[in-house]
């Protein structure tokens, strides 16, 4: 929970008390005030969810980026033993890659 969402609540609640207040005393000024700040009130208890939603979002997202910089540091690790070990296989197949390519790109 955050400020936005607190305040946003405790505001829609005032706002009901006033609305309340407003009818049992017959002051339609009163209730008018209760009805903004009713509204007021929810849209600053929901602008608190969203904000509380995308904080969580935004903290999953760097902890997913995290692990992949850490997977694709691995896997990169391994390919150049791969290639290191396997220097025939290696050139072998980055020349049928580039004649494949070329193949492809000719007219």
């Amino acid at each position: 929970m955050n400020r936005d969402h607190l305040q946003g609540g405790a505001r829609h609640l005032k706002g009901r008390a006033q609305t309340v207040v407003g009818g049992l005393t017959g002051d339609p000024a009163r209730q008018i005030r209760g009805a903004v700040n009713q509204v007021a009130g929810g849209a600053q208890y929901a602008y608190g969810q969203a904000r509380d939603r995308a904080e969580d979002l935004y903290a999953d997202g760097t902890m997913l980026a995290r692990e992949a910089r850490r997977q694709g540091g691995t896997y990169g690790r391994q390919a150049l033993h791969y290639a290191d070990t396997h220097r025939t296989s290696t050139l072998l197949g980055i020349a049928a890659l580039a004649f494949a390519a070329g193949w492809l790109s000719r007219r």
